[in-house]
């Protein structure tokens, strides 16, 4: 499978509970990052904001046990399905998607 990276070497994981199918949050893998987690069956990603490479949950003890990956049909999106030891958010939620937009008029 040809994976599509982006100009910085990137590609958006979509990381989702694999008993829930709940998304908890989405990260970038770099190639590393990507290779890391195969080896490791954990979650690993490349910070934008630290240009560093990251284990989940290395200072939170909250690491993400890979259950499996698929590609999407474009190969530039990553669905990473995990088994989470805690919260996946660094502020402390279950998921990074706790906040809901409101809606304007009916548009949904």
């Amino acid at each position: 499978m040809e994976l599509r990276w982006d100009e910085r070497g990137l590609i958006p994981a979509v990381v989702q509970d694999d008993a829930t199918g709940e998304v908890l949050m989405v990260a970038w893998m770099s190639a590393e990052a990507l290779e890391r987690t195969r080896q490791t069956g954990e979650a690993w990603f490349w910070s934008r904001s630290r240009a560093a490479l990251w284990h989940k949950g290395e200072t939170s003890g909250s690491v993400l046990r890979v259950r499996g990956i698929a590609v999407d049909c474009d190969g530039d999106t990553l669905l990473v399905r995990v088994v989470p030891a805690g919260p996946a958010c660094h502020t402390g939620a279950r998921s990074c998607f706790y906040r809901e937009l409101e809606a304007q008029g009916d548009a949904w």
